[in-house]
């Protein structure tokens, strides 16, 4: 009896816990590979695959670690100088993708305006998108003519739209495609309505973004030096015969790593007080 109702407590529990452990319907979470794969279309690196992005990262983490273990000879700042080599490309890459972000900011409320002006120009809307490739700002035109061949080719609108949001890995041309795919499928004569109140909103959007970002870039710059100066003082100070015995003690080595470890840790805490939401991509 006591087991029989302990089964069915267990049962109750995990009936209970159910919709929490296990959602219907749940997005499948993109794996490392994709995530990288996205980060590098939005640096703007789509024809580099991402083994060989890999491959690069692993020699400059190598070729880093020699040449500091060459000239200071300490066995724990060549170790962190190769986990600096080996995140520099995927630190070039963010920085690259986060410029390319900011730079669009300005640029989708032109891509919705002169795609307003083919529509109301009596164009059809798969003829409008593909106008974006002569028509539309320079960023983003090499996108456009991508879609404009593969809708010649194939015809399927939808396909060419997934494509394009793959292709520009942006979530504000994921909102603005979503939504001509909507006016595609189920029609409606509100379209540039609504497109003239989203290029509006972006505009704001940007331009508050902005604003805040110049006035927090003092968080960004202080976390940046506060992380540099430590290190220069530990390499001008390994350059000493004396100290590099002394850092190639174990007690140097926990030195050195409790300090890698701090500054890390110090270094994200900054960034995350001075750092701004980013809009994540609902519609990839």
């Amino acid at each position: 009896m006591i087991l029989a109702l302990g089964c069915v407590l267990g049962s109750g529990l995990v009936l209970v816990l159910a919709p929490f452990l296990w959602p219907a319907g749940s997005p499948k979470r993109a794996g490392v590979g994709e995530r990288m794969r996205v980060r590098l279309v939005q640096g703007g690196l789509r024809s580099v695959p991402v083994p060989a992005f890999l491959a690069l990262s692993v020699i400059v983490g190598v070729a880093s670690a020699a040449l500091v273990h060459g000239v200071f000879a300490v066995l724990a700042l060549s170790a962190v100088a190769g986990l600096a080599g080996l995140l520099v490309p995927w630190l070039i890459v963010s920085w690259r993708a986060a410029a390319r972000r900011r730079a669009n900011r300005t640029v989708w409320p032109d891509v919705v305006d002169h795609l307003v002006s083919a529509l109301r120009s009596g164009l059809a809307l798969p003829d409008s998108v593909s106008s974006l490739a002569q028509t539309g700002p320079v960023a983003t035109r090499i996108a456009f003519a991508q879609f404009e061949r593969e809708y010649r080719a194939t015809g399927n609108f939808s396909y060419c739209v997934d494509e394009l949001k793959r292709s520009l890995a942006d979530p504000v041309a994921d909102r603005i495609l979503e939504t001509l795919r909507m006016a595609r499928e189920v029609g409606g004569s509100d379209l540039t309505v609504v497109l003239r109140s989203l290029a509006a909103w972006l505009r704001q959007d940007s331009a508050v973004r902005l604003e805040v970002e110049a006035r927090q870039s003092w968080v960004v710059n202080a976390a940046r030096l506060g992380v540099a100066a430590p290190w220069i003082i530990l390499i001008l100070l390994a350059s000493r015969p004396e100290a590099a015995i002394a850092y190639n003690s174990p007690a140097g080595v926990v030195v050195i790593a409790s300090g890698l470890a701090l500054s890390v840790i110090a270094y994200r805490v900054m960034i995350a007080l001075g750092r701004l939401p980013e809009e994540r991509r609902w519609f990839s």
